[in-house]
């Protein structure tokens, strides 16, 4: 008993340093642009290559976890993702810098690939699974409003350099817990070979989509480049279809897909994560450049939201889950959320934390209901044997919604701010108007989100009854 829940422990330390790692960053850019010499473009690389690699390589990696065993690829990852981060804190250079956080990418693709995967063949009755997935969920739902704080601390007080040598410790504190928490496994699924063109082709068509989305504020949506790589993604992953309904051993068997509980879940989990990029990513940038926060101030600003997840994910949303179904609390979650992003489309120019932005915060507690829930669902139906793809694939999709929330919200968020720029509005209003067509358009997606809950996610049996 003490050993899973080691193991847990362990699993949830990997997850928090890669969470932590993604949000992390953002409050430290302005300071690493000023040190590295980023032009504003280059300036984007330094998150864009860290989404590309790790949204890319995650269904690859949960598939090797089932083919030559979860332990190793875990371990492997977690040393890839601290080394990266040592060579991250050293970077001297732009370049480096980027190169440095494509390596972290694909360290953090393998450690977080097959997490959940492990878990569930640890925890395999309902009630303790659904204990165990809220807390591996508030790592990651709590972890990125725990990473601003700690990068606008640490950004202020020793260098941006610090937000990556952090890693150090906890990564070799993961790795020596790891080695006799974890179980060792061989690969539930090792007698079924490798797809190696299955596996250059989603890989290929991953890494370049989530490319071709995130350089669409560069290029625009209409341009010859957007569609021409688009098309060249919707060919590889077609491929990739086509592909594993024929090979013998896919890499991944399309019979996951025929459960409409994972497809839905996936689906909800995009549309969640692309709306929630206007709460983690846009309200810091208007604490910091309408309101005028430092690094460290927003950060703390945003500090209520994680412990509020973290209260709910811990305390309330297994039980909550267990009583009414993990589809009605979804449902609660999701709706709670459509407030919160709603109250954001009235943020005035001149606001009030207390009376503006604390409710908000607060209401990001929902967030707490509606991971866990909606993690539960997405693992349901898996098996031994696609433990780790389902691990995968839940985490890819995660990586997609959030590359499609800052390709779209970004977009808008800056085309209506140079609109309003150029009425004559100054830059303050100008930037706050922008935010607004953002945060409305989250509240649309979280919508879409409860349609597609109502949809394809149908109370199954007692427990959802």
């Amino acid at each position: 008993m003490r050993s899973r829940w080691t193991a847990l422990g362990v699993l949830s330390t990997g997850m928090l340093m890669t969470v932590l790692d993604g949000s992390i960053v953002t409050v430290a850019m302005p300071a690493m642009q000023d040190d590295l010499g980023f032009t504003p473009a280059g300036l984007s690389w330094v998150v864009n290559a860290y989404l590309i690699a790790f949204g890319s390589l995650l269904l690859l990696a949960g598939r090797l976890g089932d083919l030559i065993g979860r332990k190793r690829v875990f371990l492997a990852g977690t040393v890839v993702f601290t080394a990266a981060s040592v060579l991250a804190g050293f970077a001297g250079s732009p370049a480096l810098l980027i190169a440095a956080r494509f390596l972290q990418g694909i360290g953090s693709a393998m450690a977080s690939a097959v997490g959940l995967g492990i878990l569930i063949t640890l925890f395999t009755e309902a009630r303790e699974r659904a204990r165990a997935i809220a807390v591996f969920s508030f790592t990651g739902a709590a972890g990125a409003s725990l990473g601003q704080v700690f990068g606008g601390v640490l950004t202020d007080g020793l260098g941006w350099h610090w937000i990556f040598f952090i890693n150090l410790p906890i990564g070799l504190a993961a790795l020596l817990l790891a080695l006799p928490a974890l179980p060792a496994d061989r690969g539930p699924a090792k007698g079924a070979g490798a797809d190696v063109l299955g596996a250059l082709l989603v890989t290929a068509g991953l890494m370049l989509g989530i490319y071709t989305v995130v350089e669409v504020e560069r290029y625009g949506w209409a341009s010859a480049h957007t569609l021409g790589l688009g098309v060249l993604t919707l060919a590889l992953l077609a491929g990739f279809v086509l592909r594993q309904s024929r090979a013998r051993t896919p890499l991944m068997p399309l019979r996951i897909l025929r459960s409409r509980t994972v497809v839905g879940a996936n689906l909800v989990q995009m549309l969640m994560v692309a709306a929630l990029f206007s709460f983690q990513v846009l309200v810091a940038l208007y604490l910091q450049k309408v309101l005028g926060y430092g690094a460290a101030a927003t950060g703390l600003a945003m500090l209520p939201a994680a412990v509020v997840i973290g209260a709910v994910s811990l305390g309330l949303s297994a039980r909550l889950g267990a009583r009414f179904g993990d589809r009605r609390l979804l449902v609660v979650g999701l709706a709670l959320l459509v407030l919160a992003l709603g109250l954001l489309t009235r943020l005035p120019v001149h606001a009030s934390y207390v009376s503006d932005l604390l409710p908000v915060m607060l209401l990001a507690a929902s967030f707490g209901l509606a991971t866990p829930a909606l993690t539960n669902l997405a693992m349901s139906d898996a098996g031994e044997e696609d433990a780790g793809l389902a691990s995968g694939l839940f985490n890819t999709t995660q990586q997609i919604g959030m590359a499609l929330g800052v390709a779209v919200l970004s977009t808008l968020a800056a085309s209506r701010t140079r609109t309003l720029a150029a009425t004559g509005r100054d830059a303050a209003e100008a930037l706050t108007g922008g935010y607004h067509l953002a945060f409305a358009t989250g509240t649309g997606l979280l919508v879409a989100a409860i349609a597609l809950t109502g949809i394809l996610l149908r109370e199954r049996g007692s427990r959802d009854a």
